[in-house]
């Protein structure tokens, strides 16, 4: 059809959102799941397909509706076919990295809370020092009280 058709429009915006949410999901596959930028990207990437998935849902009601009186829109059935095939494909897409994602979460859900459970050294070394500053702190004044419990005992 026609540059100016606004479908075509649309389907260029949101195949765009899609690309660039197919780079964000390499990028986010290829690090470690336990660290602040996975968890920014994994929110990243649920909030994209969301709004992606919104987008292809408000495509397919206007399809919907030029359906309705296709010759008033100036397309044929076959063109309104190969509408709905392209936002079931994109759907899919969408569908599969949100799957993806989703699973990820939950795996690093699962896998910091047995970290938490074992207590395990987390991998983030800001994290960690921080972490064997309060268990130095801890150990020193449980010494302390320690040794004052056992001076009033000698008394």
């Amino acid at each position: 059809m026609s540059a100016q058709d606004p479908f075509y429009i649309v389907k260029e915006e949101i195949q765009q959102s899609i690309d660039k949410l197919q780079s964000t999901f390499h990028q986010w596959d290829n690090i470690s799941s336990n660290n602040r930028e996975s968890i920014q990207l994994t929110k990243e990437l649920l909030t994209s397909c969301e709004s992606i998935r919104w987008q292809i849902d408000e495509l397919d009601k206007a399809i919907a509706v030029a359906a309705r009186d296709p010759a008033w829109y100036g397309i044929d059935e076959a063109e309104l076919e190969k509408r709905r095939r392209w936002t079931i494909t994109a759907r899919t897409q969408v569908d599969a990295m949100r799957k993806a994602v989703q699973a990820g979460k939950e795996q690093s859900i699962a896998f910091s809370t047995r970290q938490e459970l074992m207590r395990l050294p987390n991998d983030d070394p800001y994290q960690a020092s921080r972490s064997n500053q309060y268990e130095a702190q801890d150990n020193d004044a449980f010494i302390s009280s320690e040794s004052d419990r056992q001076l009033l005992l000698i008394k």
